[in-house]
This record gives structure tokens, C-alpha cells and sequence, in this order.
């Protein structure tokens, strides 16, 4: 006979999983094993400190992948193929670089569903908002080696877009042969692309110029041995430098032989203290190479700025034309913002689609001038 009173805790009995759980965390559990799988294929490929923090990303989603199976019990058995975005993921990590994997996800991470779903526990919520941090932190890596040259070709793509839209557009409207609009579009391409060149080339390497001025010389050791020290001139140097006084005084001994040591480095030319031409061709890495930025802008813009020109090309003309050049062009434009938003960590689609009003709203107005000066679209 049961005791009334006897207060002792008791098991609860294990409640069976409801349809809609199993089908969740079944989904759940696949997304788990492609991450894991996703991250241990881009391991694969690195060396050193990435490696090892990209296998303990693969760790992490194995114990979350554990947490769904004890919770399924025999219903994980052959779990479902993963989500699109995680089937694409893992395509992309057996085939394409790191970079463009990492960006995408950086945003599968970002997307977490757990943080709303009590059967989860709080270490896996907090582990997905902290593999976002980890994946940001080492995606920012390719980024900066892309900054300078990727910036310039997609600004060289969507200026070739839209610009030679516009102009081809514009010049379409008013009734022209279609032996016009493609001169036009081929004279607008190749005086774009030629600017766009030569202004990146300018950009670049006045951004590197002026890094360049602004870093320290090895004259200080060359002067070193003719100055006087109470004249105090080395020391202004390095107090120029940012060193306070006591510093300074120090350094300024060092360099003319008082010191053997070098004890604070941070401000020398070579970081090391030692002497001799300092080699900066690795430096200012993510602002990239001028001659390759302005390749890359002139190819770039090119390419961008043929698309319209291509019903032209093929002897189109008139409305035609126009309707194909602006279907063409939107399909490009969807495609270089969804790679912008890609490796910023943002929407592909938003990206894309902001891309594409801002290049239509640009050629509609062109096209609405065009219509208004010329006669009529052929």
C-alpha cells in the first residue's frame, strides 16, 4: 500500500514526442550534421589556428547533433536532407574558397531558431550566438584580402550596369537606328571603363602614398651618429611619434649606442629594432594593388556595361531592344548585389533587390528624358 505521505521526488514519466516535434527536430538534426560536415570540409583546407577553431565549430554542432538524437530517440534514424540553404552551403565548401562559405555561414548562425524553442537548452542558444562572433571573426580575414580588388570590381560592374543602361536607354528612346544606340552603348563603355581605370588607380595609390608618408624611415639611424643629443632633436622625433618624454629619452639613447637592448620597439620603423631597408610590399594589404584595382575596374565595368548592348549587337532594335537590355541588366544587377550582400553577412536578396531599383530607377529616368526629347521608339 502506497504511504500518503511520503513526499519523495519521483521520475516523470517520458512523454512521447508529438508529430510536428519529431518533423522539427529531425530538421533540426540534419541541419546539424551539414554544418558539422561544412566546417570540417573547410578545416580541411587550412593549417594552424583555423583549422583548429574550425574543428571546434564541427565539435559544437556534434553535440547539438547529439542533443536532437537522445531527444528523438529511434525517430533519427535517416534523418531528412538538410535545409536548401545548408544543402547549398555544403555544395560550396566542397567546390568554391572559404570566403564565400563562411559569409553564408556566418548568416546560417545568425538564423539560429533555438533562442524560441524551449527544448533547446541554453548552452545551445549560447553557442550559436557565439559561432556567429567566430565564423564574422574569421570570414573578416578573406574580406580584407578581397577589399581592394573585389570593391573595385563589383562598383565597376554595377557602374558599367546602370550607366551604360541609362545611356542606352536614353539614346534608344528618341527613335534613333539601332546602328546609333550601339555606337552610343560601345562609345559609353570604353570612356567608363577608361575612367573608371584611371580613377582607381589614382585612389589607390594615393591611399597607399599618403600610409606611406606616414610611416616611420630608417633616417633616424642614419643621422643618428651626427646629432647631439642634448639638442634634443632625436627625441622630438620620437615624441612626433606618439612616445612620451621618459620613452623618447630612452629611445634616443638607444640609437646612438648608450643601450644595447631595444627595449621598447613599437615605434621603430622595424618592429624588431633591427637596421637596414624596410620592405612594405605586404603592407596596406586591404587597400589593395593599384594596377590590379584599376584592371579589375576597367574589365569589370566592361563587362557590366556590354549587357545592354548585347540586343544591339545581335541587329535589335527599338522596343525590343529596350525590354531585353533591361531584363538582361536586371538579372546582373540581382546577381552582383546578392554577391555584395553575401560576403557583407547580409541578405543576398535584399542586397540584390536594392541593387536593381536603384539601376532601373536610374535608367527610368533617362528613358522618361529620351521619350520626351526624341520622336518615337521605333
Amino acid at each position: 500500500m502506497d504511504n500518503p505521505h511520503d513526499t519523495s521526488p519521483t521520475t516523470p514519466p517520458v512523454m512521447e514526442p508529438t508529430r510536428e516535434q519529431v518533423r522539427r527536430w529531425r530538421r533540426y538534426l540534419a541541419d546539424e550534421i551539414a554544418e558539422g560536415q561544412v566546417y570540417r570540409q573547410i578545416a580541411h583546407r587550412k593549417h594552424g589556428p583555423e583549422r583548429d577553431i574550425l574543428l571546434g565549430l564541427a565539435e559544437a554542432e556534434r553535440r547539438h547533433e547529439d542533443h536532437w538524437r537522445a531527444l528523438l530517440g529511434e525517430h533519427a534514424r535517416n534523418p531528412p536532407p538538410p535545409s536548401p540553404h545548408r544543402t547549398l552551403l555544403r555544395w560550396l565548401a566542397k567546390v568554391f574558397g572559404s570566403v564565400f562559405v563562411l559569409a553564408l555561414a556566418q548568416r546560417a548562425e545568425s538564423d539560429s531558431p533555438y533562442a524560441k524553442d524551449q527544448h533547446a537548452t541554453p548552452a545551445m542558444v549560447a553557442d550559436e550566438a557565439i559561432h556567429e562572433e567566430v565564423v564574422r571573426g574569421l570570414a573578416s580575414r578573406g574580406r580584407e584580402k578581397l577589399a581592394g580588388g573585389f570593391r573595385a570590381a563589383v562598383f565597376g560592374a554595377n557602374d558599367g550596369l546602370v550607366s551604360n543602361l541609362a545611356l542606352v536607354l536614353g539614346i534608344g528612346a528618341t527613335g534613333v537606328a539601332h546602328q546609333v544606340v550601339l555606337f552610343t552603348g560601345i562609345a559609353g563603355l570604353l570612356a567608363g571603363a577608361l575612367s573608371m581605370a584611371a580613377g582607381e588607380f589614382v585612389s589607390v595609390r594615393s591611399q597607399r602614398e599618403l600610409l606611406e608618408a606616414s610611416s616611420p624611415t630608417q633616417v633616424t639611424l642614419e643621422a643618428a651618429e651626427h646629432l647631439d643629443l642634448d639638442q634634443n632633436e632625436l627625441v622630438l622625433v620620437y615624441r612626433a611619434r606618439g612616445m612620451d618624454e621618459q620613452d623618447a629619452v630612452h629611445r634616443a639613447q638607444e640609437r646612438l649606442g648608450y643601450f644595447d637592448c631595444d627595449c621598447n620597439p613599437s615605434f621603430s620603423a622595424r618592429p624588431d629594432g633591427s637596421q637596414g631597408p624596410v620592405d612594405r610590399s605586404g603592407d596596406y594589404a586591404e587597400i589593395g594593388n593599384p594596377w590590379s584595382a584599376a584592371g579589375s575596374s576597367f574589365l569589370f565595368f566592361a563587362s557590366g556595361a556590354i549587357i545592354p548592348v548585347i540586343p544591339y549587337l545581335f541587329g535589335l532594335g527599338g522596343t525590343p531592344a529596350i525590354a531585353l537590355a533591361t531584363v538582361l541588366v536586371g538579372i546582373a544587377l540581382l546577381f552582383t548585389g546578392g554577391v555584395v550582400g553575401l560576403l557583407s553577412g547580409a541578405s543576398p536578396l535584399k542586397r540584390g533587390i536594392r541593387q536593381l531599383l536603384i539601376g532601373y530607377g536610374a535608367a527610368t529616368v533617362t528613358y522618361l528624358l529620351g521619350l520626351l526629347f526624341g520622336t518615337s521608339v521605333a
